[in-house]
């Protein structure tokens, strides 16, 4: 049992005037959520104009924005109030709303509609109701903060790696640079699929302008991105790729040549044979998904290079990859070389190597940067990196949603490739390779 945490003064009143054994269809409920979400909506634009004061007895049965026009207790007699406590079940229907929302079109029939909107207290919430919708509406919708600024949310795939947070400072340049403010909200880790939808569905009800997202997953993201241009909300999608039409434009790696990149690479400095490991990254996510593919159609040109295994996948952290490094190396210790297709990944087979005395014995390829990687890599623990320019990535992403939120009419390229570099020993200190290797955090995250 719980009592739904959604009220609004029309769908309020009349569930709180019937006996909750009743059923009614979704027809009414349909309507009835319909209101109760646009009032929503409006309300989240206007409380950032007004102070909520909520019900005078400061319970949560008052407008969905929060103003001092909400419906107080004392409109509702406290046998019909004590009511409103819900079954789970009652919350699982298949009606296509929010469930919150849903539950409105489950508990009465048309006759006790009927009775309900002649009671005097429905009568005053409706009045309360349609008197905020008024007043909500001439306010009218806003875009961004209060400042004016538009509001850009950059959702990353996680918060932890070292990727992410390049991501993060390239999106805050270019919002210095276009005088946009970024709201950057996210996972911990990559695997969360559904923290990344609720972090989606957070930043539709707050009505930001529009949302840059790296999603977790090419084909759960795309109903809550879809839900984002139906509430006029634009999409930019970075680093990953994602299934549908519904954004505006793919900014990412050419991933496939990456992986290409990096079996080139394994080759080289296994003068062409050997026995390998890929160790791959997660199910569903669509970039490490093509650097594997890319990395596996290249590597397959070598006739003498054995693949001993490519179907075990390192995880979201480094603490997964490093345990399924461990078993690979216990498994296969003849292996000759090594590829990982991530931060997560390759820091992980890292240190597994290094536990084993393995490390700049075995040839190891890896992917992205970070601090230790490049120790490693100067170290020859690592002998190459393929590079993405994820500051770039951000800073693309976060110019080419502000560029069409303001100039609706020009239309974005489909696809951005943002390209992709090999660090080696050897290159590492060429001034364009290190611009990569070490992006100017410290000057945009505080």
């Amino acid at each position: 049992m719980r009592v739904s945490p959604y009220w609004d003064p029309l769908g309020k009143a009349l569930i709180l005037s019937l006996p909750p054994a009743r059923l009614y269809r979704a027809g009414l409920g349909r309507i009835l959520g319909g209101l109760s979400a646009g009032l929503y909506s409006y309300g989240q634009r206007f409380v950032a104009r007004f102070p909520p004061r909520g019900c005078p007895c400061g319970c949560p049965c008052g407008c969905p924005c929060g103003c001092n026009l909400s419906l107080p207790c004392g409109y509702l007699p406290r046998s019909r109030r004590d009511r409103f406590i819900l079954p789970e079940s009652a919350h699982a229907g298949s009606t296509g709303l929010r469930p919150e929302f849903a539950t409105i079109g489950r508990h009465m029939t048309k006759s006790r509609i009927s009775r309900a909107i002649t009671r005097p207290y429905f009568r005053a919430s409706a009045a309360a109701a349609l008197l905020c919708l008024v007043l909500l509406t001439a306010c009218g919708p806003s875009a961004g903060p209060g400042d004016g600024k538009l509001s850009i949310a950059v959702i990353p795939m996680g918060t932890t790696h070292e990727y992410w947070k390049s991501i993060h400072a390239g999106a805050i340049k270019a919002s210095r640079e276009l005088d946009v403010e970024i709201v950057w909200k996210g996972p911990q880790r990559e695997d969360d699929r559904s923290q990344q939808i609720a972090v989606v569905e957070d930043m539709i009800s707050r009505r930001v302008d529009g949302i840059v997202i790296a999603p977790l997953d090419r084909t759960s993201l795309r109903r809550p991105v879809a839900e984002a241009k139906q509430a006029g909300i634009p999409t930019v999608v970075v680093d990953s790729g994602l299934e549908g039409d519904e954004h505006i434009s793919f900014v990412a790696t050419d991933n496939r040549k990456g992986g290409v990149v990096g079996a080139q690479r394994l080759a080289e400095i296994l003068a062409g044979r050997g026995k390998i490991i890929l160790m791959r990254v997660l199910v569903g996510a669509e970039s490490s998904m093509d650097r594997e593919e890319g990395f596996l159609e290249e590597i397959g040109k070598y006739p003498e290079i054995e693949i001993l295994s490519d179907n075990q996948y390192g995880g979201a952290t480094t603490e997964t990859a490093y345990q399924v490094g461990e078993n690979l190396l216990n498994r296969f210790p003849q292996v000759d070389g090594v590829f990982c297709p991530n931060e997560s990944t390759t820091f992980g087979m890292l240190r597994a190597l290094t536990d084993a005395g393995k490390a700049g014995k075995t040839k190891f390829v890896g992917f992205d940067s970070s601090e230790k990687m490049i120790t490693a890599l100067r170290e020859r623990h690592l002998y190459g990196l393929v590079l993405q320019n994820p500051f770039l990535m951000g800073q693309i992403g976060v110019k080419t949603i502000v560029d069409y939120i303001r100039h609706p009419e020009k239309k974005p390229p489909q696809r951005i490739d943002t390209g992709v570099r090999m660090a080696t020993p050897e290159n590492m200190d060429q001034p364009d390779i290190l611009s990569v290797l070490r992006p100017p955090l410290e000057e945009y995250l505080e």
